[in-house]
């Protein structure tokens, strides 16, 4: 709006940008990369604070840095943050290129990422959707972030709402159920092979959610005994500590699958982990006692022909699922009904993010007023009625100038008609003017 003659221009001019643009994620995922890469990048936790504060060091901060087996991902709220200059930083930490890695990281901003972030807390951007462990790997995540130092702002306001957005998921519909009956219906199988769980050993192969899952599932039925294995000797022994069992190393895979009743392959790679020769070699072993195989992993770790030798009861994921009789339209109902809750919550931070936005501009527009106010009864004595319609005068001067050089340009002043009439409620019924 023009200003009239008399007024004093405005101090600053008013730039309304929601801070939610700053928010940027960088990731790689279990859809963008194979598991191989993802195993290169993946930052051990007692590296993770180096990481941060390397990123800090770098200026990216606030920020969060989340690792699972399933993702690797950068969040920072820092103004104008350079995702090519996190994509690079990644490429080092993963000993690679970032050309490399240009066609495999998903870049987000704004809007787009904070519904990301709530999708990922909510479990509903899992391989296995509802699976209980990466709330609670988000929250470790940003307590580390916290420790470190510089965080807040928006990110965290970010986080605390995706928390409360995936607590409405998991309360109010059943999508954490499909991973908890597919660990009851794997239990189910194991005792229909081995009987009495107690005299069973069992070994987990990768650290996948799902495989963690069916592991702690057969703690609570109690095995006798639980072993983890990782070709990353420090990622087993982390394993171990998380799930409290025992660590085999990974240059004992063949005493330890025949000493194993049952196994849980989670880690979705490339190539197979296990093939029909590895299997064979076991039962050998074990003198054909059987093993029960769980392939938890997409894609599978398993060699499909190990399942055509005697003694192998080799079950994947979609084999539990319909033991468990989860039909596809039960499953995609409920992720409906748990999108449906996600979408309400993103609208409404949203919303909130957007009205504070137009704050800057409201407190200009209230302090031009006053100024107006101000210059009116300064300016002599008056009367109520003289100095209200001079208030008003001024008050019109630059919504009407504006309008006038509008007309005079031959432009079509439509729009700012609506705009004045929208701001100004022109043509509301009095009793609805009023708030």
């Amino acid at each position: 709006m023009a200003a009239s003659a008399s007024a004093p221009p405005p101090s600053s001019t008013v730039v309304s940008v929601s801070p939610l643009d700053d928010l940027l994620i960088v990731s790689v995922n279990h859809r963008t990369a194979s598991a191989d890469l993802r195993h290169r990048l993946y930052v051990d936790e007692e590296d993770q604070a180096a990481r941060l504060a390397e990123l800090a060091a770098a200026g990216v901060a606030p920020a969060l840095l989340l690792c699972t087996c399933d993702r690797v991902e950068i969040a920072t709220s820092r103004p104008a943050a350079d995702p090519e200059a996190l994509i690079a930083r990644l490429a080092d930490w993963g000993d690679t290129s970032p050309e490399a890695l240009s066609d495999l990281v998903a870049t987000r901003r704004g809007a787009a990422a904070v519904r990301h972030l709530f999708a990922v807390a909510a479990s509903l951007d899992s391989q296995i959707v509802g699976e209980p462990q990466v709330l609670g790997q988000v929250k470790a995540a940003h307590k580390r972030a916290v420790a470190g130092g510089q965080f807040g702002g928006i990110l965290e306001r970010t986080l605390q709402a995706a928390y409360a957005s995936a607590k409405r998921v998991r309360s109010e519909t059943d999508i954490g159920e499909r991973p908890v009956t597919l660990a009851a219906s794997a239990l189910q199988v194991a005792r229909q092979i081995h009987g009495d769980l107690k005299r069973c050993r069992a070994l987990l192969l990768g650290f996948g959610e799902m495989g963690e899952l069916l592991a702690e599932e057969l703690q609570l039925a109690g095995v006798a005994e639980l072993a983890v294995t990782h070709p990353i000797e420090r990622r087993a022994k982390r394993a171990a500590q998380r799930i409290g069992c025992h660590r085999r190393s990974w240059t004992e895979l063949a005493p330890a699958l025949a000493g194993a009743d049952i196994v849980i392959s989670a880690f979705g790679g490339s190539d197979y982990v296990l093939d029909r020769n590895h299997l064979a070699a076991a039962l050998k072993a074990r003198r054909r006692r059987p093993i029960f195989l769980v392939d938890a992993a997409i894609p599978g770790d398993v060699a499909p022909d190990a399942a055509e030798l005697d003694d192998v009861f080799l079950y994947d994921l979609h084999d539990l699922e319909g033991l468990a009789l989860r039909g596809k339209e039960e499953r995609e109902a409920v992720a409906g009904a748990a999108w449906s809750i996600l979408e309400g919550e993103l609208g409404a931070f949203l919303r909130q993010y957007a009205e504070r936005a137009a704050v800057p501009a409201v407190t200009a527009l209230r302090e031009r007023f006053e100024s107006l106010r101000a210059e009116v009864l300064s300016s002599g004595p008056r009367d109520s009625d003289e100095a209200t319609r001079l208030l008003v005068k001024r008050l019109l001067h630059g919504p009407s100038e504006a309008l006038r050089q509008a007309a005079a340009e031959g432009r079509d002043t439509s729009e700012l008609e609506a705009l004045l009439a929208r701001l100004f409620r022109l043509g509301t019924p009095e009793n609805e003017d009023k708030t």
